[in-house]
This record gives structure tokens, sequence and C-alpha cells, in this order.
């Protein structure tokens, strides 16, 4: 058995170590020049952690990443509406970390060079069509002039190159652009003062505009961290297309994401300021795309966004990119064919992560704070007379148990 994989993210890198401790056979072909440490913060949960736990890679993040303590859902205002601990703080077996994701893939992509070799990871390699028959799947990879430069064979082909992904584009020719909600997300990171426990997560606000706060890394100095801030609000249709491709995670600018930021006033931390001192800092249209009926075809898949783009709430994306890619190993392994094996993955992995797609575009557990907001759009003197405790528990409980993430879920996996 041998698996190309087109792409060189989390979800790639993830699948190549997880075929690898299984004994099968993989290379990885990614069109970037170089596997830089790029983006910014995201999380990434219990369930998905403790996949990478199983490889080896918990000690790695631990030394690039922060082990999430605690996270907080305030309005504008920072009035608490729910709180919760995380990670090994909520009981689960293994952290939850918040962790730049340019460290995140930085790890991964060491343990996959150490593990695999330097030859079975490919840079500046393009997908320009794959063919497969009953022997196979040959896939054509060109350089950045366009001339051919590598010819893959193997049993089966992975897409695991991201939202506009090319392997997703020949199986659907006719799907179109990604589907952009209207929201444009700013996202940076700065090295700031710890606020709260130095573990902690903020995600503030409503259906107007959300703020998120969290620490990443180490800061300068024991009381300083590297802190990643986000903000999301509504700028254009949602029935107008997306941004260009090329206009994705460009520089962003100040004068677009003031008049947004200024709705938010956070008592324990001065988001304000906070930004105002990032140098640099970029946005991106929050898009995703309709669940497929199927992601399978032959000896052919997806996995994480090319297969389930989704928008970034929830704290998934990266998540279930991980998942996918241990189902798809355990399937693969001992498979009497790979085309049923294929299938498998498909039936155990399609069906929720549609589900978390759907969920997402209804705000996912953020719709706690979109609710809340609706009623007491001014604030509130107590959040039990504005939503029950039940209430917010079935928003934000739900979701982590559609994502299978409740605790009960992953340490039972464990």
């Amino acid at each position: 058995m041998k698996a190309i994989i087109v792409g060189g993210g989390v979800g790639g890198l993830t699948a190549a170590l997880m075929l690898h401790a299984r004994g099968i056979d993989c290379e990885v072909y990614e069109q970037a020049e170089a596997v830089r440490e790029l983006g910014v913060g995201i999380n990434t949960l219990p369930h998905a952690i403790k996949e990478l736990a199983e490889l080896g890679l918990l000690e790695r993040l631990d030394a690039v990443g922060i082990r999430t303590y605690e996270l907080f859902y305030t309005n504008r205002f920072g009035q608490e509406i729910w709180r919760e601990p995380r990670g090994t703080d909520a009981g689960y077996e293994v952290p939850q970390f918040s962790i730049h994701r340019g460290k995140l893939q930085g790890v991964i992509y060491q343990a996959a060079r150490a593990r695999l070799g330097e030859g079975r990871i490919r840079t500046g390699h393009r997908l320009g069509a794959f063919r497969e028959d009953e022997a196979g799947v040959s896939a054509y990879f060109f350089d950045r002039s366009g001339a051919h430069c590598a010819t893959a064979l193997g049993d089966v082909l992975i897409g695991a190159d991201g939202i506009n992904s090319f392997v997703r584009e020949r199986l659907y020719p006719n799907e179109g652009p990604a589907r952009w909600n209207g929201v444009m997300l700013w996202r940076g990171a700065i090295d700031w003062p710890l606020f709260l426990t130095g573990r902690s997560m903020i995600v503030a606000g409503g259906m107007a505009a959300k703020l998120v706060l969290y620490p990443i890394g180490e800061g300068s100095r024991d009381d300083r961290r590297l802190t990643n801030w986000a903000v999301a609000a509504k700028t254009g249709d949602a029935n107008t297309p997306p941004p260009r491709k090329e206009d994705w995670s460009r520089p962003g600018r100040f004068e677009d994401l003031m008049p947004h930021l200024q709705r938010f006033l956070i008592p324990t931390v001065d988001a304000r300021a906070l930004i105002e001192a990032t140098n640099e800092f970029w946005e991106y249209p929050m898009c995703d795309r309709d669940p497929l009926p199927r992601w399978s075809h032959g000896r052919v898949t997806l996995l994480g966004d090319a297969a389930h783009p989704m928008y970034p709430v929830g704290s998934n994306g990266a998540s279930q990119a991980i998942l996918d890619a241990r189902v798809l190993a355990d399937r693969l392994k001992g498979a009497e064919h790979p085309v049923h094996a294929l299938w498998a993955y498909e039936q155990e992995r399609l069906p929720p992560t549609a589900e978390v797609v759907r969920l997402n575009r209804r705000g996912g557990p953020e719709g706690v704070i979109d609710a809340v907001e609706e009623r007491a759009p001014d604030g509130f003197a107590n959040i039990e007379e504005v939503m029950s405790f039940e209430e917010r528990k079935a928003i934000v409980r739900g979701y982590a148990s559609t994502a299978g993430f409740a605790r009960e879920q992953v340490n039972k996996a464990a």
C-alpha cells in the first residue's frame, strides 16, 4: 500500500505520520517552496491532542504552546455569560492547546521529516492532473514555472490541499468558489502582559461583531505572553462572491478594523491598546463550503479543509483534520482493497463533519453570546434573567458533543 498526499498542512502531515505509524508507505507533495511557520493562533481540542499524543508529540507541543485553562464567553462589555475550565483542568486526560498555527504545523512537520525521511516530503510541487485505473493512481506535479517535475504512483491519492483544493475542484468541477458569509476576520498576535490566569481565553460580543483573545506562547518575560487576537465583523453581503483567492490573508488596515473594535470594553484586558500595538496583522474572509454528498471517488479522497472547510468558530478546523487523518490511516491499514477503505473512512467522518459545518454556520458554541446580545444588547444586571443556565449549557455542551470533544467522549476513547 502506498498513499500520495497532496498538501503539507496540518491535515496532510498528520495523515503522513498516521500512515507511517501503521506501516503504510506515503509521500507528501506541497506546492509552496518551503513549509514555513505561517498564520496566527488556533486552539486544538482534546480529541485531536489525544491523537497527536499517541504519535509522541505532546512534549513538543508543550514546548511551543499554552495549555488552555479556561474559556469565558462574554458580551461586548465583558459581562460573563458562560465560563468553563478546559483540557486537563476540565477533567480530560489530555490538554487543549492554544498555539500558533505555524508552530503546530512545525511540530508535525519536523516529526514527519524525521520519521518518513527527507525525500518523502517534497515542496515546490503543484498538482496539475491525476488519473486512476485498476492498478492504482498516477499524479502529475509541476514547478512554479509550469514545468513537469514529478510523477507519483500510488494506491490512493489524498487531497489535503485546503479550502481551494485542486483535488476537490477536479472531483466537483461545477461547485464554484468558497461560500462567504459577508464576515471579515482580522487576526494578529503580539507580546503582551498576561491577563487573568495567563492561560485564559475570552470570546466576547455577539452577532454584530466578535472579539477573541488568548495566549499562544511564552512572552519576552514571565509576566508576558504571545497573545493572539481576532475581530470578526459583517462587512459585506453574503450573496456576493468571496474576495479573490489572491486577496486572502492580506495585510489588514486599522481604518477598516477600528470602527468594529470600538464596540468592545473588556475590563480584564485593554483590547484596543493590544491591537493598536500590533505592527502587522491580516484579514481573511470567513468562508466555508456546503457539505459534499461524498468525498471518495475510486482511489481518490479528501481530508481536512479540502473535505469540510468550516467557519473558524468552536476551535474545530485543525482538530477535525487530525481526526480525519487517524480514521483514514486506520481504515487503510490491512484493507482488502483501498477503494473499500476510502469508502469506510468517508462513512465514518463525513456525517459528523457535515453537521459541524452546519452548526458553525449557526454560530457553534458562540451562538450563546449571539442569543444573549439579541435579548440584551445593552448589557444586563443578571444573566439568569436573560438566559437560564440550562439554555446556555444546551448551546455550549451540545456543540461539544456533536463535534466529538465532550469530556466523556474523549476520555472514553483515551
